[in-house]
């Protein structure tokens, strides 16, 4: 650090009103630019955005067919881990979508976004949104590989 004090010392202390925007599970193709555009703050200096896309390989295998599925309580779980990184971190707006359903090659299947006063908060909050869902919101990914085999991913 340079011995400066960063808002970053004291998490939440900047954090705006209502910083959660936007959070869902849905079926219907993800946009970018909604996410985005939801975590736009005129006091963030920094906006980390992620955005996980469907691939055609996993461990060496020619990925053929993916789907998505997700618990009932998915929407609220994602809830929770959001108000975690707003506790932690100073958000001032935080945006996560999650798609289920079958998808293609190339489909997004997941964008977060935060912003923050600095660049680093926001990357470090980011990180910790997609980490922290993936691991904890029950989200399930079944891949069908071109060799006729499949398995089932917790997300």
């Amino acid at each position: 650090m340079d011995g400066m004090a960063h808002s970053y010392d004291h998490p939440g202390e900047l954090a705006a009103a209502n910083p959660i925007r936007l959070l869902a599970v849905r079926d219907t193709p993800l946009s970018v630019d909604e996410v985005f555009g939801a975590v736009g703050d005129a006091a963030a200096g920094g906006t980390a955005l992620f955005v996980g896309t469907v691939r055609n390989h996993d461990g060496g295998a020619e990925v053929g067919a993916l789907g998505y599925s997700a618990h009932p309580t998915a929407e609220a779980e994602l809830r929770r881990v959001a108000e975690k990184v707003v506790a932690d971190f100073p958000v001032r707006a935080l945006a996560a979508v999650h798609r289920v359903g079958d998808l293609a090659i190339g489909d997004l299947a997941v964008v977060v976004a935060v912003s923050c006063p600095h660049r680093a908060e926001a990357f470090a909050a980011c990180r910790r949104l997609i980490d922290d869902l993936k691991r904890e919101v029950p989200i399930w990914k079944h891949q069908s590989f071109a060799d006729g085999t499949e398995e089932w991913v917790g997300a």
